[in-house]
């Protein structure tokens, strides 16, 4: 198929202005508008997303439009934050058509209007290698109450939201070519369309004292996280949440665990919650309809020891996914 016979200002104007929020003055500006509410603070982060490393070339262009602002989204819902908008820069290699570009805007546009993060505006050019996608989201928390990733302590219970490793054995099931097995079709859509804890938001504002998203995988961000923390962690692997269809392919696989644990993109909530406040977490969770599952402890030192369900010591060989 030829590339569609739009310049920069046709694109944006056919595809992106429309989806586009007020802030974005129709996008024929420069710049964007943003405006915090009054007494809060500004959250802003930022994912890079590249075909072959992040997502498939050939995934659904609707679906790489969720995902590129679902994984943003997950960053600000660890911080507590609330969606105020983005940009979207956007890297087309050459062959794009408008079919795709259509299918790419539809899908974006109905992620943004789900998560009430509008686009703000962005930037369009030719590349010679892979199609290429970053994002930078904007959000609001109420002034000094960000939740941090350096933010656990010592006694602090350890959660997590939803459960661990669908996306990672999804991939694994995709890069074998074996499509979906009866029962596990969830596992490949877990890793296409993932699922920001957005409703987690207030749940983690009011008690928990730090949290981060599991996007490279549980092991690898729990110790990031308690290195950031500068504290150390006890874990019971048996307690890590797993889905049926995860349980189902560990069943068949003994492998599938450690990819579970390891693999990325779960896109779920890891948070330190102080004892004290562990069961209005869990409460508030609940009504905010996100299953959370406790994991375990913060401790003084440095270093995360994995429990087996024998009680045994559990160490992994490849601990997160690595962007380098």
């Amino acid at each position: 198929m030829t590339a569609a016979p739009l310049d920069e200002d046709g694109l944006i104007a056919r595809f992106f202005a429309p989806i586009a929020g007020p802030g974005g003055l129709g996008l024929r500006d420069d710049a964007a508008v943003i405006a915090p509410p009054a007494g809060h603070d500004l959250v802003v982060t930022v994912d890079a997303l590249v075909a072959g490393g992040h997502f498939f070339a050939d995934d659904p262009p609707a679906g790489i439009a969720l995902k590129a602002l679902a994984v943003n989204l997950s960053d600000l819902a660890a911080k507590g934050a609330d969606p105020l908008g983005f940009t979207l820069a956007l890297a087309l290699p050459a062959g794009w058509t408008a079919d795709w570009m259509g299918c790419f805007a539809r899908g974006l546009g109905e992620a943004a209007a789900a998560h009430g993060c509008p686009l703000l505006g962005g930037d369009t050019v030719r590349a010679g290698g892979p199609l290429t996608l970053s994002i930078t989201a904007f959000g609001a928390v109420p002034a000094g109450r960000m939740v941090p990733r350096t933010g656990a302590g010592p006694g602090d219970r350890l959660y997590v939201s939803g459960t661990i490793g669908d996306a990672a054995l999804g991939l694994k099931l995709r890069l074998a070519g074996r499509g979906a097995p009866e029962g596990q079709a969830h596992l490949l859509d877990r890793y296409l369309h993932p699922r920001p804890r957005l409703a987690l938001r207030a749940a983690l504002r009011r008690h928990a004292s730090g949290a981060m998203d599991v996007s490279d995988g549980f092991v690898g961000d729990l110790r990031k996280m308690m290195r950031a923390s500068g504290v150390a962690a006890t874990v019971d692997l048996g307690a890590v949440p797993l889905s049926e269809a995860a349980r189902r392919f560990i069943r068949d696989d003994a492998s599938g665990f450690e990819v579970a644990v390891t693999g990325g993109d779960d896109y779920e909530i890891l948070a330190s919650v102080p004892d004290a406040e562990a069961r209005a977490f869990e409460a508030a969770s609940a009504a905010a309809g996100v299953p959370v599952a406790e994991v375990g402890r913060v401790g003084e030192g440095e270093g995360v020891a994995f429990r087996g369900r024998d009680g045994g010591a559990v160490d992994f060989a490849r601990g997160a996914f690595s962007h380098f």
